[in-house]
């Protein structure tokens, strides 16, 4: 076992690898983060920066006590790096946490880079190695050879399901004669709204969903039987379960008045800022594999992108993630050999904020074993505690990686439940109170055995 003076070992420089590094350094202790970009990028990464998102620029809600804001209020609490590079890098956003992407990663870099008792080695490593303390946090994109080890290491093999991202377009292709700047239900960070929305009329909706319908996929191949996230289905993938699927889901209209006419539309696409310029945008909602000039003919059937360029095409790839419930402790330690840690979306969750929540778990569980103390999982009464609680305890069998829901949580005790029982909103404030009560609670104790 590894003594305070080791070195702790921590396999990759995403969002959780780097949170965990950081956590693990402000206690105290001595790490070695390994990443292997750039000198070996993968198919989803364009930058060797360091915490580079790939997909979407939002770390979700920040309505007061909705289950996102929850959990990024816990991480706050804690003294998470990536949430603070999330307000350094912050754009407009609605009542989302949207940032600069290049900002956050920058800002994260020079944290992790800068910090005395952190050693950034940018090479890959395709073993566990099989002394001290180890963290493994490659992400969804793990290396092959990494990818083998582990499914040897921990018998389970690997599984797979498949992402997508979205589009982005250059700003100054949109044409902003069609377009108009809004918020949903008027939202907003700023007067005039967070979004750039492409309305479309019924004649515009159904011309764009037959051609997405018959536009050519970039990957073929895939099997039929890999099945992709639920939760960030590509779109032509959600066109084909039905006419107006689209219309309820990304190209929903609700909330939206088109000030040209003053009635909402049919449906609407959304254009989220990507960066503090504002000098492009992506369309939220629409990851997809299609061929990129199917991509190019098709999203330029929507009014206001009839003459946009892309600076990204939608893509995809496969995701890397273990059978967490098979094999991890509610601490995030490998059963078999508690000395190997696993975080961030290869341990089975899904969305930024979550691969930093397990991060940070992760890093501070480190830190307790290093100490020479047991390490203590979060209450289940937090978002942090219940989401190391699902990859930990979830049904083996069909595991799938999860966001951070109410779902998650214990209920509340059955007569505050019914006596909330008319007021949904209540009971989650109920439950948001409830969490960061149990939260301070948990510190506090922590404090005491650590005297």
């Amino acid at each position: 076992m590894a003594m305070p003076h080791d070195p702790v070992t921590i396999l990759g420089g995403g969002l959780a690898g780097c949170e965990a590094a950081w956590q693990l350094a402000e206690a105290g202790f001595r790490v070695r983060l390994y990443e292997m970009r750039p000198a070996i990028m993968t198919p989803a990464h364009r930058t060797g920066l360091l915490a580079e998102l790939v997909c979407s620029n939002s770390l979700k809600s920040e309505l007061p006590n909705s289950a996102p804001w929850l959990l990024k209020q816990e991480l706050r609490r804690l003294g998470s790096l990536l949430l603070r590079a999330a307000e350094q890098a912050r754009i407009p956003g609605g009542q989302a946490l949207v940032v600069d992407r290049e900002e956050f990663s920058r800002f994260v870099s020079a944290a992790i880079e800068e910090h005395p008792r952190i050693e950034l080695l940018r090479q890959e490593v395709d073993r566990i190695p099989e002394e001290g303390i180890v963290l493994i946090a490659t992400g969804p994109l793990t290396s092959g050879a990494l990818a083998e080890e582990i499914g040897k290491r921990t018998g389970a093999g690997r599984l797979f399901f498949y992402d997508s991202i979205s589009p982005i377009v250059d700003a100054e292709t949109i044409n902003m004669e069609v377009v108009f700047r809004a918020s949903r239900y008027g939202r907003s960070q700023s007067p005039d709204g967070d979004y750039l929305n492409c309305p479309l009329t019924r004649e515009d909706y159904d011309r764009f969903v037959d051609e997405l319908l018959k536009a050519e996929r970039h990957e073929p191949h895939i099997p039929d039987d890999i099945p992709f996230f639920e939760a960030c289905l590509p779109i032509e993938e959600l066109a084909r379960r039905g006419r107006d699927t689209l219309r309820f889901g990304p190209m929903k209209p609700v909330g939206l008045i088109d000030p040209r006419t003053g009635r909402t539309p049919y449906a609407v696409v959304q254009l989220r800022q990507e960066d503090l310029r504002a000098s492009s945008y992506n369309l939220v909602g629409f990851q997809n594999y299609l061929r990129f000039s199917e991509q190019a003919r098709v999203f330029r059937l929507i009014p206001g992108l009839e003459n946009a360029e892309f600076l990204r095409y939608g893509q995809i790839h496969r995701n890397t993630y273990i059978c967490a419930p098979a094999l991890l402790t509610p601490t995030l330690q490998l059963r078999s050999e508690p000395r190997i840690f696993f975080a961030g979306q290869i341990c089975g969750v899904e969305g930024y904020v979550e691969s930093v929540a397990t991060g940070l778990a992760a890093g501070r569980h480190a830190a307790d074993l290093l100490r020479g103390q047991a390490p203590r999982p979060f209450p289940r009464q937090t978002a942090l505690g219940s989401l190391c609680a699902y990859v930990s305890g979830a049904e083996a069998a069909g595991f799938q990686p999860a966001n951070i829901t109410f779902d998650l949580l214990p209920p509340l005790e059955e007569s505050v439940r019914h006596a909330l029982r008319h007021d949904k909103r209540a009971r989650h404030a109920e439950v948001c109170r409830r969490a960061l009560r149990s939260l301070e609670e948990y510190l506090e104790e922590n404090v005491q055995v650590r005297r």
